[in-house]
């Protein structure tokens, strides 16, 4: 689970007054209503859920990029671009390390993991990750400083000849300020974890931000609608999208030739598929209890699964809807944008324990009605279990007292400067019969465009 999230010199967020790093949090507050929505831990109250506000250009979006740059930077290294991500109001800020760290909630135990980047020379200049402990202590478990090429372990790894393994590691890249520890650790390393069970926290953090931290941006499908392909799902999947005024009464996945598949995807990833195929069939050939092998595939208005057998045979499937009582069958291109949404969002609907879904701009798309319902579902299934949706969003209409806590409702500001404020609505004493919507379209709370007059009219 996601505790903390803080971010300096990257885009639109500099530090804060006092030189510290913005901070975005969900740990709860002084709240005592809707404790559902709340994960209780033995040390700390994490919130379900979060909203966060502010004006086109406020920065919502960047502190969703924020994040996903900490997790590409971590998975897959530095992205094309990020160059020029930091903060430029202040063209000092070229040469000034940028600072990310997340705080997680992991088996139990509390860690803190982050790094400092100077994002201009693409070069790290300090990684580490500590436990925090039950009685406010902070245990280090690995610390590297690039600069002085240093680096430290806790002492439980520095017996047998675990602690020998992590210094050849470190040894490895201590000239290159280009990569993180914690990736080199789980590159290839599997052996590593079956030999030394007390290593596993290396994997186990860097698992989180790989598998457990899913990040959804307005212009990217959020889901593969592999969920639907899930027969024991069917029934509940028909269950919400009629819920959500779709109009959508039933689906089923429809055998399609599989050339209009292949002609409609891209030629490098044909190629890719292709070559993918033969090295499955190969390994299902030598291995009798493989009989099958399949992947899903998704674009912004087309679902395939595309299944493979020993024998080289391809199956291919669509989605289909039907709509009312004559069953007539229309696919994902057919439907509105607003129902692909929905349709995407109910991955959200159907996770499991331990996911922390991040979505900008949940209400493209969406009536205001329909945003409404989907948050109120959401929070009604997330009673049930441990999972965090974090969302940025115009949308007023949530918020009602009745349906969210104060805690769960943050603001985005951008001062004059061009630099963006993180901020709760924690921070103002507002009564829980305060019309919060009404307050923040007025203002009160910051986070709204401030118009002027583009074509002023001179007087005669």
């Amino acid at each position: 689970m996601l505790i903390r999230f803080n971010v300096k010199n990257f885009l639109s967020f500099s530090s804060r007054d006092d030189g510290q790093s913005q901070e975005f949090s969900m740990i709860s507050g002084k709240v005592r209503n809707k404790k559902a929505h709340v994960i209780d831990t033995d040390k700390l109250k994490l919130l379900k859920f979060a909203a966060v506000y502010g004006a086109n250009a406020a920065g919502k979006s960047n502190l969703v990029k924020a994040i996903q740059c900490m997790r590409t930077l971590i998975v897959n290294g530095f992205p094309k671009g990020s160059s020029t991500w930091y903060c430029k109001n202040d063209s000092e800020n070229r040469g000034k390390a940028s600072y990310f760290e997340t705080e997680i909630l992991l088996n139990h135990r509390y860690y803190a993991y982050g790094f400092e980047v100077i994002l201009s020379t693409q070069q790290f200049v300090s990684e580490w990750l500590v436990e925090l402990m039950p009685d406010n202590r902070e245990k280090v478990i690995f610390d590297r400083d690039l600069t002085h090429k240093t680096y430290s372990f806790a002492k439980e790894f520095q017996a047998d000849s675990l602690y020998d393994k992590l210094q050849v590691y470190a040894d490895d890249i201590s000239d290159d300020r280009s990569v993180l520890m914690l990736s080199v650790l789980n590159k290839h390393k599997r052996g590593l974890y079956h030999q030394f069970k007390q290593a596993q926290i290396f994997a186990e953090v860097y698992q989180w931000f790989e598998q457990q931290l899913d990040i959804n941006f307005p212009d990217q499908p959020i889901s593969d609608y592999s969920y639907m392909v899930q027969t024991e799902n069917v029934e509940k999947i028909c269950r919400f999208i009629s819920a959500f005024g779709t109009g959508i009464t039933d689906f089923q996945l429809v055998e399609v030739p599989v050339e209009k598949v292949f002609d409609e995807i891209p030629k490098s990833i044909r190629s890719e598929l292709l070559t993918n195929i033969e090295k499955k069939a190969a390994e299902m050939n030598a291995n009798s209890h493989c009989s099958k092998w399949g992947v899903v595939m998704r674009s912004r208005h087309d679902f395939f699964t595309l299944e493979f057998n020993p024998e080289g045979e391809i199956l291919c499937k669509t989605i289909q809807f039907s709509h009312g009582s004559k069953k007539t069958l229309f696919s994902l291109s057919e439907e509105s944008d607003g129902t692909i949404r929905i349709l995407d969002l109910l991955e959200i609907l159907l996770s499991e324990e331990g996911k922390v879904y991040i979505v900008d701009e949940l209400d493209r798309c969406l009536h205001p009605t329909l945003s409404y319902q989907f948050v109120k579902t959401y929070l009604q299934l997330a009673a049930e279990k441990n999972i965090q949706l974090i969302v940025t969003t115009h949308e007023s209409r949530l918020l009602d007292f009745d349906l969210l806590r104060r805690d769960e409702v943050w603001f985005i500001n951008k001062k004059n400067s061009g630099d963006s404020d993180i901020y709760s609505l924690e921070e103002y004493n507002t009564r829980f019969d305060q019309k919060v919507d009404k307050a923040y379209l007025e203002g009160r709370y910051g986070g709204v465009p401030i118009f002027s007059t583009v074509f002023p009219v001179t007087e005669k």
